[in-house]
Parts: structure tokens; C-alpha cells; sequence
């Protein structure tokens, strides 16, 4: 009984995501890293100068612990990832070269993660913009923080919450001056200027995703990891504002957001935050639009009549 009492001991040590975690990110406080990464200053006892000293913590190392709860990685203590050598300060300066595992190092052929289809979205993003300019530089982690990253668009059935959290992994790069040439090496363009062709930029950045225009939709994926060059980036109206809209293969591809898409009904359309023309068409309103015109198409030919008859 004690010999099975202890292997079934080393097996729970051996998967942290089956193991209760000690170090809880409920109390950042008491955590041995979040009592430091979770705050604007930091303290530790200076053996050289044989006092105690604070200073403020590097801004890109502070964690949003309420993120990090919320994050898909949740059930995971710091070290499962990083250097259990992490845990004594000051930290040795070689630990910050270690390799840092990326998406497929964990999920990949792992059956019970099949639905995802990493590997797919690993050959999609290879033919990327981002993958072919910088090759393994850029790393799934520049857009999806293994931190603080959540299900968002498969959880929500708010389109705009989707959109935003979405458009702020771009955003955190493209429109961030030093994160941009950090991984670029040059300038960061003003988005705004780049969009000035876009007829109401502030809608459609709030209501749209950058993704809907620069990737290449992929029907098997749930989201397209091929980001396009700009030069091939959407920019025809119709190709969103008809009723075989992009949006269908890409935004309204989720489930729960495909009810409203597809439930046509004139309340749908009325109360649907995220209308867009042409996309959402619903068939009372379009056969009333019909008859409308058939009526005043009538009314016109029926008063040439007789203007010809009194004639």
C-alpha cells in the first residue's frame, strides 16, 4: 500500500497541472515572485552594502496579477516554466538567456489538445508576414502573452468584447513606439495615417478586428494566424458589407456569435451592437424594401397612365 502511496506521490510532483498549487496567485503578497513582479518597487537585503534597499521594478516585468488569475495558465506555478533558480534574488544574470518554451513545446501532439489545432496554426503562421520578416524572433508570445492570455473569443458572446481584446495584441505592438522597434528595428507609422483611406476609422477600429482585413481567412481555423503584408490587405467595402460578408469566415465563425448572425429577425438587427451594413440583412426587412419599391414602381406607372390617357 506505501509503495503505491508513493509512486502515486512522485507522479503528482512530476505534472504540475495536477498538483494544488502552494504558491497561490490569490495572495501576490505571499507568492515568491509576485511579491516583487506584482508591484511598482521592489525591496532585498543589498549584501554588499549590508543594508536593505528598494527600487522600481522594470515596468515590462510587473505582472497584472488579476490577468494572470484569469489566464488560461492559471493552474500553473512560475517555476513549472521558468528556472527554479528564479527563486533566490538577486537573480543570476545567465537565467535571462534561457530558451523560453513556446506553444508547441506543451501542446503539441497532444491529443487531448487536438481541437485546437496548434500545429495547424503553426504552419499558417509560418507563411505570415511576421514569421517570414523576423523567422523564429518572433515567437507566439509576442502577440499572446503566456501570462495573462485568455479564451476570449470562444468564451464571449459579446462581439465588441471580442473585438477589443483582440485588436489590443496588435495594438500592444503597433501602437507602442518602443515595443515596435524593439522587434522591427525602425519606426512605428502612425495607424492612423496608414488608415486614412478608411471612411470612419474610429468605428471600424472599435468594431472590427485587424485581423479581418490582414490575414487570409483559413475555414478550418477558428482564427487566422496568416498575417498579410499590407499590400494585400482588404480595403473593397463590399468584400464586408454584403451578405457573403468576410465577417461570416471570420469574426461570426464562432458559435455563439453565429446565432446572431444567421437569426435574421428584425430585433436581431435592431438591438445587435455590432451591425453591419449589408452583413446583416433580415428578410422582413428586405421583403418590406421589396414591396416599397414594388408600390412606388406601380405608383409611377399607374400616374403615367393616365396622364397619357387624359392626354
Amino acid at each position: 500500500m506505501k509503495h503505491w502511496m508513493a509512486i502515486l506521490f512522485v507522479v503528482i510532483l512530476s505534472f504540475p497541472f495536477l498538483r494544488i498549487n502552494a504558491q497561490s496567485y490569490n495572495d501576490p503578497q505571499n507568492h515568491k515572485c509576485l511579491k516583487c513582479h506584482s508591484n511598482q518597487s521592489y525591496s532585498f537585503y543589498n549584501g554588499l552594502l549590508a543594508k536593505e534597499e528598494k527600487k522600481l521594478m522594470n515596468p515590462y516585468y510587473i505582472i497584472d496579477t488579476i490577468a494572470l488569475r484569469h489566464g488560461v495558465h492559471n493552474k500553473f506555478d512560475c517555476t513549472d516554466c521558468h528556472s527554479a533558480d528564479y527563486a533566490t534574488y538577486p537573480h543570476n544574470a545567465n537565467l535571462k538567456l534561457e530558451p523560453m518554451n513556446n506553444c508547441l513545446d506543451c501542446h503539441g501532439g497532444d491529443e487531448s489538445y487536438a481541437t485546437y489545432k496548434f500545429e495547424k496554426i503553426n504552419e499558417e503562421f509560418q507563411k505570415s508576414v511576421h514569421y517570414k520578416v523576423y523567422g523564429d524572433n518572433f515567437t507566439c508570445a509576442k502577440c499572446h502573452s503566456q501570462h495573462t492570455y485568455s479564451t476570449t473569443a470562444r468564451t464571449s458572446s459579446d462581439v465588441l468584447e471580442i473585438v477589443d481584446y483582440s485588436n489590443k495584441m496588435c495594438l500592444s505592438c503597433h501602437n507602442d513606439m518602443k515595443r515596435y522597434k524593439l522587434v522591427s528595428g525602425r519606426e512605428n507609422p502612425q495607424l492612423v495615417v496608414v488608415h486614412d483611406w478608411l471612411p470612419n476609422q474610429e468605428l471600424h477600429f472599435s468594431h472590427v478586428r485587424c485581423i479581418e482585413c490582414h490575414t487570409e481567412v483559413v475555414d478550418s481555423l477558428m482564427v487566422s494566424h496568416n498575417i498579410q503584408g499590407k499590400d494585400k490587405a482588404v480595403k473593397r467595402c463590399v468584400e464586408c458589407h454584403t451578405s457573403n460578408s468576410l465577417l461570416k469566415a471570420s469574426l461570426y465563425k464562432y458559435e455563439n456569435l453565429q446565432k446572431r448572425s444567421e437569426n435574421s429577425s428584425l430585433k436581431t438587427v435592431l438591438s445587435n451592437e455590432s451591425y453591419i451594413i449589408g452583413t446583416h440583412q433580415s428578410p422582413v426587412l428586405k421583403l418590406l424594401s421589396i414591396l416599397i419599391f414594388l408600390a412606388v414602381l406601380a405608383g409611377i406607372i399607374t400616374h403615367t397612365i393616365f396622364r397619357i390617357l387624359k392626354k
